[in-house]
C-alpha cells in the first residue's frame, strides 16, 4: 500500500507519496480544483490502495480529508503533538512544508495511525455552528472589555456599542438555530437529554459535547475518549529524586477540554459521585488543579457511560473508576 503524507495550510497543501522507500513530492491548491488535480496525480502514478495522513490543523484539512475518504482511500488525522514528537525522535532539523509532508508520510508508514471516519452530516453542521458561536462570544467579550476600559472618543464608543449590539443579535439567532437543529434530529435530541441528566451538565455544555465527541464506536472505552480529549494524566518521575506534579497531557481536542472545565466545578458541588471522588483525592493530598483535571476526566467517563448505555445518569450507581491522578 502506498503512503501519502499531507502538510496542509490555508491556501495550499504539500504531499509526499512514499513508495519503495522513495518520496514523490507535489504541491496543490487547497480547494476543490486542487483536490481533483491530486486525484489525477495519484491515478497517473497508478496509485490504487493508499493510506493518507494529515495533521489536525483546524478546518484547513477537513475538506481534503473528506474528499480522500469519499474517494475510497484510507485516511488518518494525527494530532500535531504526535507528529512533533516523532520529528524529535527522528532528529529532524529541517522544517519546510515539503519536509513536513515527508515526515508525516514516514510517521504514517511506521506508526500506522488509526483510521479517520467523517462525522455524520448532522454533527458536522452542529460542530460548525457551535464553534462559530464560541467565536462570536469571544469577539463580544473583547469588545465589551474595550468599552469597559474607557474610550475617550465618543465615535469609537458608539462604534463599539453598535458592534456589541450586532454581535448580541448574531449570538441569539445562532443559539436558536442550534436549538432547532438538535430538536430536528431525534438522535441528537435523545443524546442531549441523556447528557443533561448528569448533575453539572446543562444545555450549553451538552450541546458542546455533542458537537465535539465523535461516534462512540471509535473508542473501545471511556479511557480512550479521555485520551482523545487530552485529559489523561502525564507523570514525570525519574529514580527517587525527581518527581514533578502530574498534569494533563493536553494533546487532544481542546474544544472538548474547555467544554468540561466549568461543568467540573459545578459537579464538585452537585454530583454525588464526583463529590466523593474529589474528597478521596483531597485526602491523598492532591493539588487543587490536579483534582479539577481528574474531575473533568471522571465527568467524561460518566458521559461515555451514559451515552454508551443509553440510560440517564443514576446517582445510586457506583461507577468503577481507577484514577491515576
Amino acid at each position: 500500500m502506498d503512503i501519502l503524507g499531507v502538510d496542509v495550510s490555508k491556501s495550499k497543501f504539500d504531499v509526499a507519496l512514499l513508495r519503495d522507500n522513495e518520496y514523490v513530492l507535489a504541491t496543490f491548491h487547497n480547494d476543490s480544483v486542487g483536490f481533483v488535480r491530486l486525484r489525477k496525480w495519484l491515478k497517473k502514478r497508478k496509485v490504487n490502495e493508499l493510506h493518507a495522513c494529515l495533521e489536525a490543523t483546524g478546518r484547513y484539512g477537513d475538506d481534503l480529508a473528506l474528499y480522500l475518504h469519499e474517494a475510497g482511500y484510507r485516511v488518518s488525522i494525527a494530532n500535531p503533538a504526535r507528529i512533533h514528537a516523532y520529528a524529535v525522535s527522528q532528529l529532524k532539523r529541517n522544517k519546510t512544508d515539503r519536509e513536513d509532508a515527508k515526515l508525516i508520510a514516514h510517521f504514517c508508514a511506521t506508526q500506522d495511525p488509526e483510521l479517520w471516519t467523517p462525522p455524520a452530516q448532522a454533527q458536522q453542521e452542529l460542530q460548525a455552528m457551535v464553534r462559530h458561536l464560541e467565536s462570536l462570544q469571544t469577539m463580544r467579550q473583547q469588545e465589551s472589555n474595550r468599552l469597559q476600559a474607557g474610550v475617550p472618543s465618543m465615535a469609537v464608543r458608539e462604534t463599539l456599542e453598535a458592534h456589541i449590539a450586532f454581535l448580541d443579535e448574531q449570538i441569539n439567532q445562532l443559539t436558536q438555530r442550534i436549538r432547532d437543529h438538535i430538536d430536528h434530529h431525534p438522535d441528537l435530541k435523545q443524546q442531549k437529554d441523556l447528557l443533561t441528566s448528569i448533575p453539572g451538565i446543562a444545555d450549553v455544555t451538552a450541546t458542546k459535547l455533542l458537537a465535539e465527541i465523535p461516534s462512540l464506536e471509535r473508542f473501545q472505552g471511556a479511557s480512550q475518549l479521555a485520551a482523545y480529549a487530552g485529559l489523561t494524566p502525564r507523570q514525570h518521575q525519574s529514580g527517587s529524586s525527581v518527581f514533578r506534579r502530574g498534569r494533563m497531557a493536553k494533546t487532544g481536542n481542546a474544544h472538548l477540554r474547555r467544554a468540561l472545565y466549568m461543568p467540573a466545578l459545578v459537579a464538585l458541588r452537585w454530583n454525588p459521585i464526583i463529590r466523593v471522588f474529589a474528597d478521596r483525592l483531597r485526602e491523598r493530598g492532591k493539588h487543587k488543579m490536579v483534582i479539577i483535571g481528574a474531575v473533568m476526566r471522571k465527568l467524561l467517563h460518566i458521559v461515555y457511560g451514559v451515552l454508551n448505555s443509553g440510560m440517564p445518569f443514576d446517582p445510586s450507581y457506583a461507577v468503577n473508576f481507577q484514577d491515576s491522578a
